[in-house]
């Protein structure tokens, strides 16, 4: 056969507008299928160095306190030239930090903390119903509304549209999570991961952020129609092995590697593994091209796993919400404690600046 001119013109132009990562994209699903198999062990390090002391300097730095079937924490140490360093916890939520304290006459304030911990994937076997009971105080603390988590008006009126038809938990939870995948979206411009302002988010109709907004808006959601959820907040460890980038760390300076993940609470099956967030993150960043189909070969592994499930290469410190720092000099509360606090004579330290704050975070997997 013979091609006209007009015809290499067309061929020419499905060229350069089809990039090529969307035909081989399109070629064949992406696989992303966590299991739960054995656990696996690291060690992350946050090291702080402050650039300027003035006056008595303090820091607040996470630690991993989650004692649960996907992660046991071994245990934490620290060296440095403080004054004061301890283990506390924000009295109204529990949050476990390690407090530091450098006296004013400390000139170069200087902390390292190793926390050592296990962690692995989850994979919720649907087939697998029981009834799975619960302290009934933990379960009201996750109905409850938090200080950017309102479950009435705006939220409430949210849910019941998105749960529309759902009879059961299960049906109400596949909704939510659905119709956030489907309505939200990852904004890439967003500062950290976000503050999770739910009410603010719907008002506007503009439904972009991070994780830390976009699974609130499916925690508050479920907590609106009666569900248990929670936010946890931590940071990835490794890189994913299943090769999505978006979806992993890497080990040796994990900035700006912090993550919220989900939780819900349902009858048959406990504590089960959510997060919508992620899958707008691969939607949004995974390709070259903003991915708007959650059907799509790219997305649809990731929609369907992480409703049950998500990849053990991840690490929480806590699921509190409203959290007052200990001998913090301000008054207000934090909306989370999943970045490293801190401050000085001269005001607090920007904890999205890791660079001016001067931190960094790395881990270490231990495979003896």
């Amino acid at each position: 056969m013979t091609l006209s001119r007009r015809h290499i013109l067309q061929a020419g132009a499905a060229a350069l507008t089809t990039p090529a990562w969307m035909n081989q994209a399109f070629a064949a699903e992406r696989h992303f299928e966590p299991k739960v198999e054995g656990w696996r062990t690291f060690e992350l390090t946050t090291t702080v160095k402050v650039p300027e002391a003035k006056g008595v300097t303090r820091l607040w730095l996470p630690v991993p306190d989650l004692a649960t079937d996907f992660q046991a924490s071994l245990g934490n140490s620290w060296a440095g030239n403080a004054t004061t360093a301890r283990l506390v916890s924000d009295a109204g939520q529990g949050a476990r930090m390690l407090y530091v304290e450098f006296a004013a006459e400390v000139t170069s304030p200087t902390l390292s903390l190793t926390s050592t911990v296990q962690t692995r994937n989850r994979a919720l076997d649907w087939a697998n119903k029981g009834v799975v009971h619960e302290d009934p105080a933990l379960l009201k603390a996750n109905l409850a509304a938090s200080e950017l988590l309102p479950i009435d008006g705006i939220v409430l009126d949210t849910a019941k549209k998105a749960i529309q038809g759902a009879g059961s938990d299960v049906e109400k939870v596949r909704a939510i999570y659905q119709w956030v995948v489907d309505s939200a979206y990852r904004e890439p411009t967003t500062r950290g991961c976000g503050v999770g302002d739910i009410k603010t988010l719907l008002e506007s109709g503009n439904l972009g952020g991070k994780c830390a907004d976009l699974n609130a808006l499916f925690v508050g959601l479920c907590r609106s129609v009666g569900v248990p959820a929670r936010d946890i907040y931590g940071i990835r460890v490794a890189p994913s092995a299943f090769g999505y980038k978006e979806l992993g760390g890497n080990s040796a300076s994990l900035k700006g590697a912090q993550h919220c993940r989900a939780e819900v609470f349902l009858k048959a099956y406990g504590w089960v593994a959510m997060d919508p967030a992620d899958v707008l993150k691969v939607m949004r960043q995974e390709t070259p091209e903003w991915i708007k189909d959650k059907t799509n070969p790219v997305a649809a592994p990731v929609n369907k796993a992480l409703f049950g499930g998500w990849e053990g290469n991840w690490v929480g410190w806590n699921t509190a919400h409203d959290v007052k720092l200990p001998h913090y000099s301000r008054a207000q509360t934090l909306p989370f404690l999943m970045y490293p606090q801190g401050e000085n004579a001269a005001g607090r330290f920007d904890e999205l600046a890791p660079d001016s704050f001067r931190y960094t975070i790395a881990a270490k997997e231990i495979t003896a």
